[in-house]
């Protein structure tokens, strides 16, 4: 079987368009393994007892884990075309995960503020757990590449 390849041209968001809110858990078998992957062994990650010490409520989620989280809601939204050219934000509220089977549910929402230019999007985001907001100042500026 044989097809030919044809340019698919992606269709951009205009500005104003929303990030459909999804929602994302983080357990400590999660944390184990950002950790692991990262690199980042630092002990208010995993324990308790050195979180507490650290002045923390308890343990905390990675801050690049929950951008993580974030940005992979916006690739999955825009589709494959998507290549996240530039995210940045401010870390408002540690993102504590109880040593249970259920964790912590993060909810990511966001909005199109501008297309800067062919086939690109800024996209500002909001990161809550529960009523908390945990990242703020939070954005995104993707481009949209074109598929064969």
């Amino acid at each position: 079987m044989t097809a030919s390849a044809q340019a698919i041209t992606p269709t951009v968001p205009t500005e104003g368009s929303s990030l459909p809110i999804r929602q994302f858990t983080v357990t400590r078998s999660d944390l184990i393994r950002y950790a692991a992957a990262s690199g980042d062994l630092n002990p208010i990650h995993w324990s308790d007892r050195s979180a507490r010490r650290a002045g923390l409520p308890g343990v905390i989620a990675h801050g690049m884990l929950t951008l993580g989280l974030a940005i992979r809601a916006v690739v999955e939204w825009a589709g494959p075309q998507a290549v996240v050219l530039d995210c940045r934000a401010g870390f408002t509220q540690p993102v504590v995960v109880p040593d249970d089977d259920t964790g912590v549910c993060l909810s990511v929402g966001g909005i199109v503020t501008a297309t800067p230019g062919p086939g690109r999007f800024r996209i500002r985001l909001t990161v809550h757990q529960g009523t908390t907001k945990v990242l703020g100042r939070a954005h995104a500026l993707v481009v949209l590449r074109q598929a064969a």
